[in-house]
């Protein structure tokens, strides 16, 4: 155990030779109001799951009682790592940071308010099966059938998301109507070599990843979402700015080889 706010505070996870058959990485930011019934859903249906499997919640430098509460529940969750941060680094770092630290074969990103439920990977394992490398979960009926806004977004932000993602479709990643879903998940050693090159800390580093998902050449599958808006959500509008700026960074980066030559 490691006490220190930059390590490991507790984990109660059960060592397993060669690594759990998933990892479900968590990035939490001032998110102690949520995050409990997020981690008690994500035991539920994974201890039901025959998969060996970890979860693990990043502290984002919090400023409430997240790691407290993620703490509180190391009783109940099977299989729980938390690792706490002083310092806010945004949720591209914490999601690549709980990324490169888990151990899985297969490793999942999802959001701490539980709009896309962990069901969802139901979809996801078949496609992993059949040989895909990434596989994501989208909200937009143009990208797979299915896919459901159960509460949706307030209007302006669905207006921006629509005209930015023909920023990003053009710049980025074309082909993909919605890189922002929070419910995405690699191989083992594809997430290693994604991450281990990203670069953006910020909300931008969905674009980042399946950017250089593409680079790589790399197989990308798609399954529907049913998605819950929840109307807490830290994305303001000037972060939609900066998702712009970003997009454009990460161009930048492919066209100039900034990123390693094994993109």
């Amino acid at each position: 155990m490691n006490d220190s706010r930059s390590g490991i505070l507790q984990d109660n996870s059960v060592s397993q030779l060669n690594g759990p058959d998933l990892s479900v990485i968590v990035p939490a930011y001032n998110e102690a109001a949520r995050l409990p019934k997020t981690l008690e859903r994500l035991h539920e249906y994974l201890v039901a799951s025959p998969l060996t499997y970890e979860i693990i919640v990043i502290v984002d430098g919090s400023s409430d009682m997240t790691a407290v509460v993620a703490r509180d529940l190391l009783p109940q969750v099977a299989n729980l790592r938390i690792i706490d941060r002083a310092d806010n680094r945004g949720k591209g770092y914490t999601v690549r940071q709980g990324m490169l630290a888990a151990r899985g074969k297969l490793r999942l990103f999802t959001d701490a308010d539980n709009s896309t439920d962990i069901a969802h990977f139901d979809k996801m394992k078949p496609l992993f099966e059949l040989g895909w490398d990434v596989v994501i979960a989208s909200r937009s009926w143009r990208d797979v059938a299915g896919a459901e806004q159960v509460v949706s977004q307030v209007w302006y932000k669905r207006l921006v998301g629509h005209f930015g993602n023909l920023w990003v479709q053009f710049f980025a990643v074309p082909g993909i109507w919605d890189t922002q879903c929070g419910f995405k998940a690699f191989r083992g050693e594809i997430a290693d070599q994604i991450f281990s090159h990203a670069k953006l800390d910020g909300w931008a580093f969905d674009i980042e990843i399946l950017a250089l998902a593409n680079a790589m050449q790399l197989k990308i599958g798609i399954i529907p979402a049913r998605w819950c808006n929840d109307e807490r959500s830290h994305v303001r509008w000037f972060h939609y700015l900066s998702v712009l700026r970003d997009t454009l960074r990460v161009r930048l980066a492919l066209w100039f080889g900034l990123y390693n030559s094994s993109c």
